[in-house]
């Protein structure tokens, strides 16, 4: 298992996205605060330029791999949306050839953001596993460097939302991050490593897609189909082992959410805030809210992780 990055590491990737990032904001909502009994702090990385946080690992893997093989012309990867986004707004920057492989039925407008950025969108399977091993093949196939979707070199730019938010809001009691496939997770868990702070970070996973939660549960591996409706980003049936070994060792708990509370949770975000939540972004609040019992008077922050949710979503949820 890769050591989580550094403070310094983490300080040289900020400088590295800075061009391309604005800091986002770290906000308080007090009708979101309302009826919670806590003071809630929300980390807006819907305000990315691709509206979520995958962003930031993608322009530090890009550099990355020019770093060390300077000779590569196209990279690919498989997604259901952000991490697509991710790559292809940094392999345009780079200069580099986008191949994203996505499951039928994907999210269409997460589809028609990455073919704005460049990419050259496949479509296959009937789930994001399905579509993780055709882009192994067709990697091999067409001469392309294959980006997963967990890596330290993307852990490492994801950091840097986290060190921003715990500098914005010192003395958080906890914080709520949804897990996909864990580099948001471990992005907190380095932060907070780094900075040496005793905030105890919430893991939360939908109900309908369990591995993770299962996994902690148990202490060991363990695969489990994904069924929500609302929340792909984190529509996860495989965990990556070295991402769960982190959560392991730095989550206090993971919570499940189903999908009415999230669309539930969706609905609350727009309207306090008028920020749009996807559904992997609202699991967070969702989240506490549920166990907001458990929080009574304390400083809470929740990772707000993207808000490409697509108009038939967004209308469900304000029905």
């Amino acid at each position: 298992m890769e050591p989580l990055p550094t403070l310094s590491e983490i300080e040289a990737a900020k400088i590295l996205i800075r061009p391309h990032i604005r800091e986002t904001p770290t906000y308080r909502w007090p009708l979101l605060e309302a009826g919670l009994g806590c003071e809630l702090w929300l980390k807006h990385e819907n305000h990315t330029p691709v509206g979520a946080f995958k962003i930031r690992g993608g322009l530090v893997y890009m550099d990355e791999l020019k770093c060390q093989q300077p000779e590569v012309r196209g990279v690919i990867a498989a997604t259901t949306g952000n991490h697509g986004q991710s790559i292809a707004f940094a392999a345009r920057l780079n200069g580099l050839r986008a191949v994203i492989v996505v499951p039928h039925g994907n999210n269409p407008e997460k589809n028609a953001a990455m073919r704005s950025l460049g990419a050259e969108l496949v479509e296959h399977g009937s789930e994001f596993q399905e579509a993780l091993e055709y882009s192994r093949e067709l990697a091999v196939k067409e001469g392309l460097h294959a980006v997963p979707s967990f890596h330290p070199w993307l852990v490492r730019g994801v950091a840097t939302y986290g060190l921003e938010m715990f500098r914005s809001a010192a003395d958080l009691d906890a914080v709520f991050v949804p897990i996909g496939l864990g580099s948001g997770f471990c992005g907190i868990a380095a932060a907070r490593e780094a900075l040496v702070l005793n905030t105890k970070i919430i893991g939360v996973v939908s109900e309908h897609a369990p591995a993770y939660a299962l996994s902690f549960q148990q202490r060991q591996f363990v695969e489990q189909p994904s069924t929500t409706r609302v929340a792909e980003g984190v529509a996860c049936k495989t965990p990556n082992k070295e991402a769960l070994e982190h959560v392991m060792n730095h989550a206090h708990e993971i919570v499940t959410v189903n999908d009415d509370e999230v669309i539930a949770a969706m609905r609350e975000i727009i309207q306090a805030t008028h920020n749009i939540a996807e559904g992997a972004g609202a699991l967070a609040y969702a989240a506490l809210k549920k166990q907001r019992e458990q929080w009574q008077g304390k400083r809470v922050a929740c990772v707000l992780t993207g808000g490409n949710a697509n108009m038939a979503m967004i209308a469900l949820a304000l029905a």
